[in-house]
């Protein structure tokens, strides 16, 4: 198979296609979404195809048929019927007010001038938008294709400035609105974006909109599949571990039978030849770690989270869930689903290796306010684990939580509890990679964490010491919970040591006070 061009950062399928890049053939899907209805809304991750998505629709409903030759739809579509296409893309500043109404001006005025329609003066964006689509579907005798890319941007951008996130969201909701009356002009509809906003409060006047962003059908949509790396990609995957690969990258799904990778990872994988956190490093998360000291979300709480299938799409100014935070913007993605009563509950948990080290070493960082050097004192600490060395594990973790600074120590949802204090070893831990396993359950309860390393268990629970409470008599409770409740059974098979290491904290101390250890 002849080699291609990588489409790295490349969204114009056009440009893809004259280009002779690698090109993964979505057509099968986009014929069927033309087939079975005209109003659609997609909510996927930064980076993640969305923008290649629509341009590809736009080439295809303007029909420009050499671009098409070779994939699935060629001998499908009706190339001479062609519709005038409307595309807006909210990828412009939105952090001032008045920003957002000059964008959509702008863009409305190119529209216009490359239809050689004359804009009427003093009309406001969404009466601009009704003639617009009014004048299009006239003048062709078409009707209009209407593609909306990055919706939530101007929402997403300022959503630390409450005030002007809600005035961009209702100047949004008037300017969607518009859609909804002009039904008889639309052949097609769809918006992408990265959130799913609530649509009482963006898209009530655009109810018809058919939300297929968890839809096993349209799963694949955007991504890339273990077949599609095997198949388009075969002629660049010499050299590099498979297993790897999908340890590193793939795990996304959205109920399709099929996980799938972040293009942009494999793209840059491919390219540079190197494992790392391509896709993360694009973006900066610090407004969710934000959000998470806020709501009191430890790491170890984001570890296979179950969440309502409502709570998931529920995202709006000033309510804003860790789950439909983290689910939406790719930090986390669905393991599993299940019905309980009326109701549907998805298993959240993060996708693959590249996000789990990412987010905890992000988070690390937030809270300790250091780069590498969290990274070096979580090897030190597995070190002395494996060294059996666990006075020095005691004193080395008492260091660690005295660097974190006194604000996240007093936050009243986590310095009262012992997971707030677990969770920052936990993400140690899960920053270097190191084979851990948390919460997993036997017939007695749930052990806190079970550490796999240099050929022997260490099997973690964590206590708050009671009031009043002897320091030893705390960590014999912890000690033997751990013996009791079994959480080692399963491990004995392996014939390693097996330490059980009981750690308490203190409320008043806010750090380490006690730690023992017993080797069965």
């Amino acid at each position: 198979m002849q080699r291609q061009n990588l489409p790295i950062g490349i969204q114009s399928f056009r440009t893809l296609r004259e280009d002779n890049c690698y090109y993964v053939d979505k057509t099968a899907l986009i014929e069927q979404l033309v087939r079975q209805g005209r109003h659609y809304f997609l909510s996927r991750p930064r980076r993640f195809g969305k923008s290649l998505l629509l341009d590809t629709l736009r080439e295809l409903f303007a029909c420009n048929e050499p671009l098409f030759e070779g994939l699935h739809i060629h001998d499908r579509w009706d190339w001479n019927a062609p519709h005038p296409v409307v595309r807006f893309s909210f990828d412009g500043k939105y952090n001032e007010p008045g920003e957002l109404e000059e964008d959509i001006a702008g863009q409305l005025g190119i529209i216009e001038r490359n239809a050689g329609i004359t804009a009427h003066s003093g009309v406001t964006g969404a009466n601009r938008l009704r003639n617009l689509l009014d004048l299009l579907h006239q003048e062709t005798g078409r009707q209009v294709v209407v593609l909306v890319d990055e919706y939530d941007k101007p929402i997403l951008d300022v959503l630390t400035n409450p005030e002007l996130a809600t005035a961009n969201r209702d100047h949004l909701r008037g300017f969607y609105g518009i859609l909804k009356g002009c039904a008889d002009h639309l052949r097609f509809v769809m918006v992408t974006g990265v959130s799913m906003f609530s649509k009482v409060n963006l898209f009530s006047g655009l109810n018809n909109l058919k939300d297929i962003s968890v839809d096993a059908r349209f799963a694949t949509v955007c991504g890339y599949t273990d077949g599609d790396l095997d198949t388009v990609f075969a002629p660049e995957l010499e050299g590099l571990d498979r297993d790897q690969i999908r340890d590193w990258y793939n795990g996304y799904n959205w109920l399709g039978t099929e996980k799938v990778y972040n293009p942009y990872d494999v793209l840059l994988l491919l390219d540079r030849r190197k494992f790392e956190p391509h896709w993360f490093e694009t973006g900066s998360p610090t407004f969710l770690f934000e959000v998470m000291m806020e709501k009191g979300v430890g790491p170890l709480d984001v570890e296979k989270l179950a969440a309502e299938g409502s709570l998931v799409s529920t995202f709006d100014v000033g309510n804003i869930g860790i789950d439909a935070l983290m689910f939406q913007t790719g930090y986390l993605t669905i393991t599993g689903e299940q019905r309980r009563d009326d109701e549907t509950l998805y298993r959240l948990d993060y996708p693959n290796k590249e996000v789990r080290l990412s987010v905890n070493s992000g988070l690390l960082h937030y809270v300790t306010g250091r780069g590498r050097e969290t990274k070096e004192q979580s090897r030190s600490l597995c070190q002395l684990l494996v060294d059996n060395d666990f006075d020095g594990f005691k004193a080395h973790l008492q260091t660690l939580f005295a660097g974190i600074p006194y604000q996240w120590q007093t936050q009243p949802e986590l310095a009262r509890y012992e997971s707030w204090y677990a969770g920052i070893l936990y993400a140690c831990f899960r920053t270097i990679g190191v084979d851990l396993r948390v919460e997993e359950s036997t017939s007695h309860g749930r052990s806190d964490m079970v550490l796999l390393r240099g050929g022997q268990v260490f099997a973690l629970e964590f206590k708050m010491a009671g009031e009043g409470e002897d320091e030893a008599a705390a960590v014999g409770r912890a000690v033997r919970q751990i013996r009791e409740r079994g959480y080692v059974e399963k491990y004995r098979e392996r014939g390693e040591p097996i330490h059980l290491l009981g750690v308490v904290f203190g409320r008043e101390a806010r750090n380490v006070i006690a730690m023992g250890a017993e080797r069965l």
